[in-house]
């Protein structure tokens, strides 16, 4: 999966690639010369007392010292420059694929591990790509060139090294093969650690009311502690590389030093000549730990890689078609023509051959006890699911005919919990209409019964609104949301359960305020309370998925048994109070 990803996201990035080659292949030779050249300077400037080769010999070391100073900082430059781009374009691709999901991945995949897979996970893939190109492209060159260079010093110690490079390796892999299921492990958990503190954050109220502090506390730990384990499971295999890695090492040094001194006893090597070759077998080792890191960090970027590619391939259930139909211009009907709809894994349908229309002009009513269907009714016109049989229309077209665009362009929804962004009431308000003036914003909140708590409000359309709109009221979240509809002035208006916070006054003196800009668009109202769709030009009811009434109110009080239930608990509820 790491290579599948890198390979799909790197190719813009080619001629940065080369550059790094380039440079590493010239750090790689400097650092490979100067061992030799070292060994040279022992053998014919000491030895020989010859100072002028010294001084000649040692001002190559120093030029090539800083080509391979100057080369080394280029890599890493380059290779920083590559892997936070991927980083970049990967968040990117991650967050433009989440935006074309149906609420159905939304929810098999789950708010906690998508944040997970666009910022953790993305940032082990950052960090194992800088390390390949910032040092691990130059370990292969190191290891083949530095046995080459060792066996150009002196062959008969050259098994030293074959002994010592494959216990290295041999061992170390082990190791490492035995940290990849905690690796996996661990980005489970930190998925886990997401979720509760999202839960515990945004419920916080909920929390306090219930004094559940000790249990979210105890959870929050339980999901640390599982962190915890694993990321103490990882160290432990972790903490025995480095012993393996140093006595292998230290052998290999007092191998070469005991072996390497019977040689120069016997004149078959020079003392610098040994030298150089204690120096090329500690650069393929080196090389050979440089990989042993990377074989480290690429188990989790691995698993990394495999759960961003799960969200890159994850096919969505709301698709564009290959050849939209466009919506026609000007005011535009809904029509509801024999929907049924199941969530999958269900074993009934949420909805039955629902059929209805709501004509440019006209405002219908949805009704119904809890779990009826309402919203997800409502939610098969924008596409946030599509129908299993029947058909939505929208002027005439089926919305999966249609561009997902047009679609979305031609409604105003308030959904049943309005969601408000961090920023301003300005920004909000021009959420769905960015070039809309401040006349017209002041407008959509005198609409919607919220310009005096605007103007109250410091800074007034410039006043700050906190993630979720934790800083207003549930009446004023929603009376916000209802402008930010407004100032999109749509074909087709979608309230669900939009009016709920508000108080009765507030609810009439805002249907009124309505009525003049929704005259020609066709309006759907989804509610609990009859008041605030009594004056609707058609009211559906609905009970378990079906249509069991449809109709004015005087006309349902009469023939619908369900509706007049819902109209005399309420009257029964008011009474009481």
């Amino acid at each position: 999966m790491l290579i599948s990803l890198l390979r799909r996201h790197l190719r813009p990035y080619a001629a940065w690639l080369a550059a790094i080659l380039v440079l590493q292949f010239a750090a790689t030779i400097a650092s490979l010369y100067l061992p030799s050249l070292n060994g040279k300077i022992i053998d014919e400037g000491v030895a020989k007392g010859n100072t002028g080769y010294i001084l000649s010999a040692g001002g190559w070391m120093l030029v090539i010292s800083l080509v391979q100073i100057a080369a080394t900082v280029g890599a890493a430059y380059f290779g920083a420059r590559t892997a936070a781009s991927l980083a970049r374009d990967v968040r990117a691709a991650v967050f433009d694929r989440v935006m074309s999901f149906s609420e159905k991945e939304v929810g098999d995949f789950g708010a906690p591990t998508l944040i997970t897979r666009t910022t953790n996970d993305v940032t082990q893939v950052q960090q194992v790509l800088y390390m390949a190109l910032a040092f691990m492209v130059s370990a292969p060159m190191m290891m083949v060139g530095g046995v080459i260079m060792a066996l150009r010093e002196d062959v008969g110690l050259s098994w030293i090294m074959a002994v010592a490079v494959p216990i290295l390796a041999v061992s170390v892999g082990f190791v490492l093969s035995r940290m990849i299921p905690w690796f996996r492990r661990m980005q489970s958990n930190i998925d886990v650690i997401n979720r509760v503190l999202r839960e515990q954050i945004t419920g916080v109220r909920v929390v306090r009311a219930f004094v559940r502090e000790d249990v979210e506390r105890d959870r929050f730990a339980d999901a640390s502690r599982a962190y915890a384990e694993s990321s103490l499971a990882v160290g432990r295999h972790f903490s025995t590389v480095f012993p393996v890695v140093m006595l292998v090492f230290n052998l290999s040094n007092a191998a070469v030093l005991w072996f390497g001194a019977h040689r120069v006893d016997e004149k078959a090597i020079e003392v610098g000549a040994l030298t150089a070759f204690m120096a090329y077998l500690m650069q393929v080792l080196m090389s050979v730990m440089m990989a042993t890191m990377m074989s480290m960090m690429v188990p989790r970027a691995s698993v990394s890689a495999g759960r961003i590619s799960e969200v890159l391939d994850a096919s969505t259930s709301v698709l564009d078609p290959a050849d939209p139909i466009r919506i026609p211009a000007g005011s535009v009907g809904l029509a509801f023509d024999g929907v049924s709809f199941a969530y999958p894994g269900a074993e009934a349908p949420v909805l039955h051959d629902v059929s209805f229309t709501v004509d440019p002009g006209e405002t219908v009513a949805l009704i119904g006890s809890t779990g009826s269907g309402k919203t997800t009714l409502i939610g098969l016109a924008p596409r946030l699911r599509d129908v299993t049989e029947g058909s939505v229309r929208i002027g005439g077209v089926d919305v999966r005919s249609a561009a997902l665009e047009d679609v979305w362009s031609r409604i105003g929804l308030v959904p049943q919990r309005p969601f408000l962004f961090s920023g301003t009431v300005a920004s909000n308000l021009r959420h769905g209409r960015p070039e809309a003036t401040d006349e017209e914003l002041w407008e959509a909140l005198r609409i919607a019964q919220a310009e005096d708590f605007v103007q109250e409000m410091d800074g007034g359309l410039d006043a700050a609104i906190a993630q979720g709109g934790t800083n207003v009221s549930g009446g004023q979240r929603q009376r916000l949301a209802i402008a930010r509809a407004v100032v999109r002035r749509p074909s087709i208006y979608i309230f669900d359960d939009a009016f709920s916070a508000l108080d009765v006054a507030t609810d009439a003196r805002l249907r009124r305020a309505l009525a003049p800009v929704t005259h020609d668009a066709a309006v759907v109202v989804v509610a609990q309370r009859v008041s605030t769709i009594v004056d609707a030009d058609r009211i559906i009811v609905l009970e378990d998925g079906r249509v069991v009434g449809s109709g004015r109110h005087s006309d349902l009080i009469e023939s619908c048994p369900t509706y007049r239930e819902i109209v005399e608990s309420q009257i029964a509820t008011e009474a009481a109070a």
